[in-house]
């Protein structure tokens, strides 16, 4: 059963994503946190599928709250809530590890793609204008590990053969592949794949 910690200090947007949840996660559990103190918490308490955090909080403003977080459960997706849709913003999100990025005037059913979407692995971000850069460039950021599993997703291997080659957990190639698309700008595998083959030699 998925656990999923929602951090929201607005008691009626918490509710709204709640309701999100509980259609694109069906039994799953939903811990509700006002602050990110509570929430830090939460993801200590026990295994944490997803993170839904507001930018805003009453104990953290802006970016800090998501650094700290990854930094300190680098594994767990962290879907950012924020009432700016602002390109430089949903980019400096993704920059940071968001798995996904929800604006707050999203209709209920794209919330429940969004959240769907990450939980299945995929990154979810509403469309910004692309900032400039190459191709080769977004494959050059990615880190050693995350090479060698682009390089497995294109011989064809399933994610438990990446991990038996690579020497780690299954949930460790999923948390990889999330970073893999964000700095690819691609949502999926095949995605990944077709663009990985793009830069063969012919």
């Amino acid at each position: 059963m998925d656990r999923i910690v929602v951090a929201d200090d607005h008691p009626l947007f918490r509710a709204a994503l709640r309701s999100a949840v509980d259609k694109a996660a069906p039994g799953a559990e939903v811990v509700e946190c006002a602050s990110l103190v509570e929430a830090r918490a939460a993801m200590v308490a026990g295994p944490v599928d997803l993170l839904l955090l507001d930018l805003k909080l009453s104990d953290s403003e802006g970016m800090a709250g998501l650094a700290a977080v990854r930094a300190e459960q680098p594994t767990v997706p962290v879907a950012v809530v924020s009432a700016s849709e602002d390109a430089p913003v949903v980019r400096h999100a993704l920059g940071l590890g968001a798995a996904g990025f929800i604006p707050k005037s999203s209709s209920l059913p794209q919330m429940v793609e969004a959240i769907a979407a990450i939980l299945a692995g995929d990154s979810w971000a509403p469309d910004v204008p692309e900032a400039e850069d190459d191709l080769a460039g977004r494959v050059a950021s990615l880190t050693p590990s995350q090479l060698r599993i682009l390089e497995g997703l294109k011989a064809g291997r399933l994610n438990k053969q990446i991990a038996f080659d690579l020497g780690v957990s299954e949930a460790t190639i999923k948390a990889h592949l999330t970073s893999v698309f964000r700095k690819l700008g691609v949502h999926n595998r095949t995605q990944a794949v077709i663009l990985a083959k793009s830069l063969d030699p012919a």
